[in-house]
């Protein structure tokens, strides 16, 4: 959140006498809406007016009823939908030094002085044009009498603040876009349809995505599938590239492989700055091959769709984030574009972001790099070598799944697998977590064993929940008999708890001094040392899309209140963002205490909510977040409380949420996190090597690996007890508690918002880093 400028003044009252204009600009992105409409709501709940401008810049000049009033309920229903309600056009006229004075003359005329621009970074650079001019523009409509001195005395400054709505993510100082998680959903989508007939007549396929300027799309792709090959504008291939990326399709066939996936960014050039098409790679492999090829170029397809429940999050948080930026502004405040930096929302100079050009690679340029592309980058460079070392380091790595299954396992299992053979160890896979271990269910597993293995959800190792504190005298055996030098133990809670166990009999098993390191991997995102669980995205937007249907089915009926329960355990990640993705009324979670008076509040919200236009409802619970309020409970009080009013329909979504194909972000993660560990373990083992052994019994040589703020970083085990809440298997500290605020705002609670967080105005440069570094 941000940070005001007078933290004792009341959010509710920092609009009064002010107003706001939003409009949405250049190509659209899904999760616009969600921008639009935070944008919207939270200017009305500080008290300011609020203006759609309709068609983008075009409205702006136009002005008439393309700037309208809008209203709470104006954008309702707005969540799920793709593209842009209020439109979006390209403007020369906008361009044009009269075009930009009639813009302000509409402005000036209505009286507001606060704009909110949602688009690319050709829309944010018209943006700062305009708000640079705008005292010169005042002057000329003043001397043209087209304004009052005392207009252009109430307008004398115009503020300005950018939220990147783009589906390339080619914005520089944001780690991803609004609209770039739900193209990838479109991408995968028919990559795993493309996959399957590829396998059935063991075809080539080359698909070919947007991103004239930037690979980002292309390369998420390629590293998400497992693609063979990956085109990109920034990273032009080798001379001779023809030689090796037929060298490397033939050796997936000849390991066994049925199929091939390349990748293409449609802007992909070689070295001498030539297209490279998807045609033209066609051809090539036909010609030299003779294996039968196919290409499909996506389009538009992926620019359309129902958005992610990121991207519902991320443009929600981001339109808040706005708003208040715009009301803190004063005339020195330079116009920030609000963006994305691990889970935290941040305000950069706009100028800066859009003067940071990023050159080529091959070129003789100090290259500055997005910290996510950069990542992306490695993995996929490392995980593209496809022949493992002749040389061997003669270490037995072992992966096991712990816990409940979750979409995304298989990714990290397949990474970490194909990263150990890449270093030139052993990998072994145990089936059946720690019962599997202490039961001897250990054996080798091959680089073609884990093919496929990033779009498959659940575990294909296999996974229970026991712990291995009753069974340390076989699973110490068993480390022995099968010479395990190191483990990988990807899972939920009970890794973690596992984990520990493991590092406590240390001093009475030898055998379990070994480095080990903990991938979190549950739905529940509670495990302590990481803000994100690998398969939390992935039943996110189950819960999302099915709290979709029940929307649209509570619209038509009209008058009617969804309860849903939703998985959890104690954790309250899922009802949280969920609601916020889906536009809930109220979340009932665990970590947010609530009581019968609280219930009482929500049902005569509801009751008022009737009497609107909106006449629906959306209330989600977290599976234990009491156990007296229960399901039935609360299904059973606002049955009874809105009758006559509203009717009640409960849902409880169960091991469904489990279930499914992982989403980018979960295969993504997954593979980066798989690759990362095994790295870790390697050196690791270097350290932990003394007199032809292995032997560590350190604090740092067993830790978590999990995503904080902005990095993945490795934390021991040990020192994360301290933060843990074993009673309720959750951290003491949770990140995502500090915006639950926003989604009972944008339900139009009469709440209050802390806006006494600090977030200071960044610089690019700093958030930036040269690649390799």
């Amino acid at each position: 959140m941000s940070q005001n400028v007078n933290p004792t003044a009341d959010p509710t009252k920092m609009g009064l006498g002010r107003s706001i204009a939003v409009l949405t600009s250049g190509g659209d992105a899904q999760g616009m809406n969600a921008a639009v409409r935070a944008t919207v709501r939270v200017g009305l709940y500080t008290g300011a007016k609020v203006y759609f401008v309709h068609e983008g810049y075009q409205g702006l000049v136009d002005g008439g009823d393309n700037i309208r009033p809008a209203t709470w309920e104006s954008v309702s229903m707005m969540l799920q939908l793709g593209g842009t309600v209020i439109g979006s056009a390209r403007c020369k006229d906008f361009r044009e030094r009269e075009g930009r004075m009639k813009a302000a003359l509409n402005l000036v005329k209505l009286g507001i002085t606060n704009l909110c621009v949602i688009g690319g970074d050709g829309s944010l650079t018209g943006a700062n044009q305009f708000r640079t001019e705008w005292s010169g523009l005042l002057v000329d409509l003043v001397k043209a009498g087209r304004i009052t001195d005392a207009e252009a005395k109430k307008s004398s400054h115009l503020n300005i603040v950018g939220m990147v709505g783009s589906i390339d993510n080619d914005f520089c100082g944001t780690d991803m876009t609004i609209g770039t998680d739900s193209a990838l959903h479109r991408i995968i989508e028919v990559v795993d349809a493309i996959t399957t007939t590829a396998q059935s007549h063991q075809r080539t396929f080359i698909l070919e995505v947007m991103g004239r300027h930037c690979g980002y799309l292309a390369l998420v792709t390629a590293l998400a599938c497992g693609a063979d090959w990956v085109f990109i504008p920034e990273m032009p291939p080798d001379e001779g590239w023809e030689n090796h990326l037929c060298r490397r399709l033939t050796d997936q066939r000849a390991r066994g492989s049925r199929l091939n996936v390349i990748i293409v960014a449609e802007g992909a050039m070689s070295r001498e700055g030539k297209p490279i098409t998807s045609e033209q790679i066609k051809k090539l492999v036909t010609d030299r091959l003779g294996f039968d090829t196919r290409t499909t170029t996506l389009g538009h397809v992926q620019r359309g769709g129902t958005p992610s429940a990121f991207d519902r999050i991320l443009g929600s948080r981001m339109g808040v984030e706005a708003v208040m930026a715009l009301l803190e502004a004063t005339p020195d405040t330079p116009a920030c574009v609000v963006s994305l930096s691990g889970n935290q929302a941040v305000r950069l100079p706009l100028m800066e972001c859009v003067q940071v050009v990023r050159p080529n690679i091959f070129q003789p340029a100090v290259f500055i790099i997005c910290r996510s592309f950069e990542n992306n980058w490695n993995t996929y460079k490392l995980l593209a070598h496809i022949n493992p070392p002749d040389v061997k380091s003669n270490i037995n790595v072992a992966v096991m799944n712990i816990g409940a299954p979750c979409a995304g396992m298989n990714a990290a299992v397949r990474a970490a697998v194909r990263m150990g053979l890449i270093q030139g160890h052993n990998m072994l896979a145990v089936h059946d977590g720690f019962d599997g271990l202490a039961h001897g269910q250990v054996e080798p597993i091959t680089w073609t064993a884990v093919s496929g293995w990033t779009g498959k959800g659940g575990s294909m190792l296999g996974t229970k929940r026991t712990l291995p504190a009753k069974i340390l005298e076989e699973i110490s055996q068993n480390i022995a008999k099968f010479n395990i030098h190191a483990l990988v133990i990807i899972g939920g809670f009970e890794a973690y708890v596992g984990g520990l166990e493991l590092v406590q009999a240390r001093e009475k098993y030898e055998e379990m001094c070994i480095p080990m390191v903990v991938i979190p991997a549950t739905v529940s995102n509670n495990v302590p040392g990481s803000d994100f669980s690998i398969g939390a995205d992935t039943a996110l937007n189950t819960i999302t899309a099915t709290c979709d249907r029940i929307k649209q089915s509570a619209a038509g009926t009209k008058r009617r209140v969804f309860i849903v329960e939703t998985m959890g355990g104690y954790c309250g990640y899922l009802a949280t963002m969920a609601g916020l993705a889906a536009g809930a009324d109220a979340a009932y979670i665990f970590e947010d205490k609530f009581n019968i008076k609280d219930l009482e509040v929500n049902v005569e919200h509801l009751v008022a909510k009737m009497k609107t236009t909106v006449k629906r409802g959306l209330i989600l619970r977290n599976e234990n977040s009491n156990s007296n309020y229960t399901t039935d409970f609360i299904f059973n009080l606002y049955s009874e409380e809105g009758k006559g009013i509203f009717d009640c329909r409960k849902n409880v979504l169960g091991h469904m949420q489990q279930g499914g194909t992982p989403t980018p972000f979960d295969r993504n993660f997954g593979t980066k996190m798989g690759a990362k560990s095994v790295l870790w373990l390697t050196e690791k083992l270097k350290e932990c090597y003394r007199h032809g052994r292995i032997f560590a019994n350190t604090p740092d040589s067993a830790c978590v690996l999990g995503m904080r703020k902005r990095a993945l970083t490795f934390q021991p085990l040990a020192e994360l007890k301290g933060d843990t809440d074993f009673e309720h298997r959750i951290p003491k500290t949770e990140w995502w508690l500090k915006i639950r605020p926003i989604m009972k705002i944008l339900a139009k609670y009469n709440i209050k918002l802390d806006t006494s967080e600090h977030t200071d105005m960044e610089h690019v440069i700093k958030k930036r880093s040269p690649l390799g570094k």
